[in-house]
This record gives structure tokens, C-alpha cells and sequence, in this order.
């Protein structure tokens, strides 16, 4: 049977942490955007399965814009972010993943894993308006399952210009993932939302510290399927 703090019940996947996911109120999930957020799809069904109970989420509005799509996003309780609409799903005691780095970071972060939230502080300030707990996560290996191209400068250059996300994404590797939640970060009415931002940050990247091998290896994260050894800070 699966602990509490590490369900390996998905084979290639664990969660450690999952005790920090509130079983019931509201708090924000903040995590780091891979290529293809499979990682965040599997920790979706954690918190379904575990704690009985879904997790809303916010997603690029590009996505509603794809025909029949929107219903999809909607059944799933996805929102595309305006900032009132995180807060009324925080007031209303769900759970909300954000991905500050958005489509930015899936298209243009690569295997050395940064953070590319450039001044993003709009999640710092519905976590404030809605004085919920922020819990920072991170997922090791999210970058070896798949890649993307977005580091070539003509799919950048599109990006930048266009607001085109036309950089493809390889890979579906049946590598290992494990998904880390950090201490949540609670509300403190005297901090603001770029102080609040920055933390957050800092507690990201201190997990990306702590437990990812930079530079990511799609062998050996390919190889870690097979033995428990992973990163110790």
C-alpha cells in the first residue's frame, strides 16, 4: 500500500509531500512548467485519489480558443486566469495550481531547468487577496519525459512576435518522476506581492536545487525507473 508521502502506485511516477495538500480549505499550488505538464496531470489524479477532492487550475487562454476545447477545460475545472477568478475559486475552498512560468517556461526553459516567471506577481496577489498558503512544487525529471525546440531562435522569434507557440515538443520517455511539495508558505498580511513573489521563487528553485541533476539526462532519468537513488541536497 502507498505512504502517505510516497505513492509509487503509478508506475514511473512518485509524490512526496502530499501530506502538505490540505484535506480540505483552500491554498495555491505554484510549480514549474515542463514542456508538456504531464507531471501536474498525475498529481491532479493524487488529489483526487488521496484526498478526495479536485484541484482547480489556470491555464493559458490560448487553450480556450481551441474549438470544442473550452468545454473540455471547463468540465475539468480549468480557468484562464483573471485574477478575480482565482480568487473566488480560493474564497469558495478549492485548491488552484499555477504555473507562473506558463508558456514561456514549457517552451523556453531546457534541461538546466530555469525559472522563467520574468516580473509575474499577479498569483502573489491572489494568494494575498485571498490570505490562502502557497505551496510550492517541483517535479524531478519533467524536462527528460519530454523537450521542446522553443531554445532555437526562430521558434522564439515567433513566439516573441507573434505570440505563436509553434515550438514542437519531442519525447514521451518513460522516464522516472517525482513530484516534491515544499513547506507551504503562509499568509502574512504585512508582506506585498512582490515580496511574496520573490519567496515563492525561492522556494521553486530551492527544490529544483535540492533534488534535480542539472543538467537533466534523459538516460539517467530513464535509468532511475530501476533504482531509488535520486538527488539529496
Amino acid at each position: 500500500m502507498c505512504s502517505s508521502c510516497t505513492l509509487s502506485c503509478v508506475p514511473g511516477y512518485e509524490i512526496h509531500g502530499m501530506e502538505k495538500i490540505p484535506d480540505k480549505g483552500p491554498a495555491l499550488i505554484v510549480y514549474y512548467h515542463g514542456a508538456i505538464p504531464i507531471d501536474y496531470y498525475y498529481f491532479l489524479a493524487k488529489v483526487i485519489l488521496q484526498k478526495g477532492r479536485p484541484c482547480h487550475s489556470v491555464a493559458d487562454h490560448l487553450l480556450f480558443k481551441i474549438p470544442g476545447f473550452k468545454l473540455l477545460l471547463e468540465v475539468f475545472s480549468v480557468i484562464h486566469g483573471p485574477q478575480e477568478e482565482c480568487v473566488r475559486a480560493l474564497r469558495n475552498g478549492h485548491l488552484l495550481g499555477i504555473s507562473p512560468g506558463g508558456v514561456r517556461e514549457a517552451l523556453f526553459s531546457d534541461e538546466t531547468y530555469p525559472l522563467l516567471w520574468g516580473k509575474r506577481r499577479g498569483f502573489a496577489q491572489v494568494a494575498i487577496d485571498s490570505q490562502v498558503p502557497i505551496i510550492p512544487m517541483f517535479t524531478q525529471n519533467v524536462r527528460e519525459g519530454f523537450r521542446s525546440l522553443g531554445t532555437l531562435r526562430f521558434f522564439r522569434w515567433l513566439y516573441e512576435r507573434f505570440r505563436l507557440p509553434a515550438a514542437p515538443v519531442y519525447g514521451g520517455f518513460p522516464v522516472k518522476f517525482r513530484t516534491f511539495l515544499g513547506d507551504p508558505i503562509p499568509y502574512e498580511p504585512n508582506v506585498n506581492a512582490a515580496e511574496l513573489a520573490q519567496k515563492v521563487q525561492q522556494a521553486v528553485q530551492a527544490l529544483i536545487d535540492q533534488h534535480q541533476q542539472i543538467p537533466g539526462n534523459i538516460l539517467r532519468a530513464l535509468l532511475e525507473r530501476f533504482h531509488s537513488k535520486h538527488k539529496e541536497h
